[in-house]
């Protein structure tokens, strides 16, 4: 086999492959026995017919045709082995020369993992933030559990501040509805801020029964653009009003809520939760920082556009799930941000390459500090996937594949990195 390797711009790599006759024999010969395995070759067991015989049945060119499809897949890898090439994704094949007793040539297109030089990760700077929580912190949540447990009464009154209404609303831009915007019966929580500015207010004094119609302008930052900064036209008819009675916060609330002696119980519990979610969120932010003041000293070979696309698109579905996690449909966000997917991921490349660096970095030292991911660490991942899936056959068939397997090794790895990272500026390293 002779093999001649030429780089390409943008991360790429051509080998051009060239297969004398005898190297072709052994694939040639494997072809026959398999097209003689699912052909019906009088006289012949299935596989067992010689190979002039399966090639006077099918002709030699759906030989070397079947022939080739192996030499291909079989070379190419030995070849990136061969010339340490580091290779990723699928390359693009092109055959060149394919006549029997001749040899057999071919052209392989592949994307190189970038090269990296690496900065010094082992003098971190980045300092890491102690989080506090407030006593404030605590009391907002001890109110909103209170407003859960609140009990509702319905009044024949005007409405205050704090009122639960059931209330029929549509919505008008210009005078024109718009789509999705008339509901019935909408229940409304008014004095949490949970509307646009100015639109609680307008409610506060009307009497079940009565109906007003008002306009309120737009915060700019509005997510849906063909409302931002503009004023948007309101018609409220309230159906009912319902004064709402907060259970004092004391230690008969504590055990309402849970197993919690006293209202003190309570408190530290909530105070626990919040400071484990701030220093969970204190670590991610200590780590995004970390990557990327290696990242700024790093120094990237070029990103192959394959790359560069795969993470696009990836990232793409990333947010599609986000919105639809949300209730919204993907098109309708697309709509209010007046962009389409293929803008929108060429928005996205930025942040695909800050990404595609990040994970470099990772791997490189993973490699460097011999971190790796353990089988039965791998195993033991999959198992707790197939206890929460256990009933759903599709998603337990994903979990027990390959590429499942790939993505528990890449992202235990990477993790084992992160933690390397912390013991290093915890100065146990």
């Amino acid at each position: 086999m002779n093999v001649t390797v030429k780089e390409l711009p943008k991360g790429q790599v051509e080998l051009s492959v060239e297969l004398s006759p005898d190297d072709m024999r052994p694939y040639l010969e494997r072809a026959a026995t398999s097209i003689s395995s699912s052909s019906n070759i009088p006289g012949f067991r299935p596989g067992k017919a010689p190979y002039d015989v399966v090639v006077k049945r099918v002709g030699e060119m759906r030989v070397y045709q079947d022939a080739a499809e192996r030499a291909v897949e079989k070379t190419y890898s030995q070849a990136v082995i061969d010339h340490k090439l580091q290779t990723v994704g699928s390359p693009q094949i092109a055959v060149e020369k394919i006549a029997p007793g001749n040899p057999f040539s071919y052209r392989a297109v592949a994307s190189l993992v970038p090269t990296v030089e690496i900065a010094d990760y082992k003098n971190i700077k980045e300092q890491k933030r102690t989080p506090v929580v407030e006593p404030k912190e605590t009391d907002d949540a001890i109110q909103n559990l209170r407003k859960l447990l609140a009990k509702e009464k319905r009044v024949q009154r005007p409405v205050q501040n704090g009122d639960k209404i059931e209330a029929d609303l549509a919505t008008f831009l210009d005078s024109v509805p718009l789509d999705g915007g008339a509901t019935k019966n909408q229940s409304l929580m008014l004095g949490e801020g949970r509307f646009v500015p100015g639109f609680e207010e307008q409610l506060i004094g009307l009497s079940e029964g009565q109906t007003k119609e008002f306009s309120v302008k737009f915060p700019k930052e509005y997510h849906r653009k063909d409302m931002a900064n503009r004023p948007v036209e309101f018609k409220v008819t309230v159906n009912a009003v319902f004064e709402r009675e907060l259970p004092p916060a004391d230690d008969a609330f504590a055990q309402q809520v849970g197993k919690f002696e006293k209202l003190d119980d309570l408190r530290k519990k909530i105070e626990g939760n919040i400071l484990q979610e701030k220093q969970e969120k204190e670590g991610e932010r200590w780590e995004l920082a970390v990557l990327d003041a290696i990242i700024k000293k790093s120094t990237f070979g070029p990103i192959p556009d394959m790359l560069l696309e795969a993470e696009a698109h990836k990232m793409m579905h990333e947010l599609e799930h986000d919105v639809s996690s949300q209730g919204m449909k993907f098109e309708d966000y697309l709509t209010s941000i007046k962009k389409t997917k293929e803008s929108l991921e060429k928005e996205l490349a930025p942040r695909a390459v800050e990404r595609i660096k990040a994970a470099l970095i990772l791997r490189h030292v993973a490699e460097r500090e011999n971190i790796t991911a353990r089988d039965e660490e791998i195993t033991r991942e999959i198992d707790k996937a197939r206890e929460q899936y256990h009933d759903q056959p599709d998603i337990l068939k994903q979990i027990t594949s390959d590429d499942y397997r790939s993505y528990l090794r890449t992202n235990i790895r990477s993790r084992k990195v992160m933690e390397f990272f912390h013991s290093i500026a915890d100065g146990k390293k």
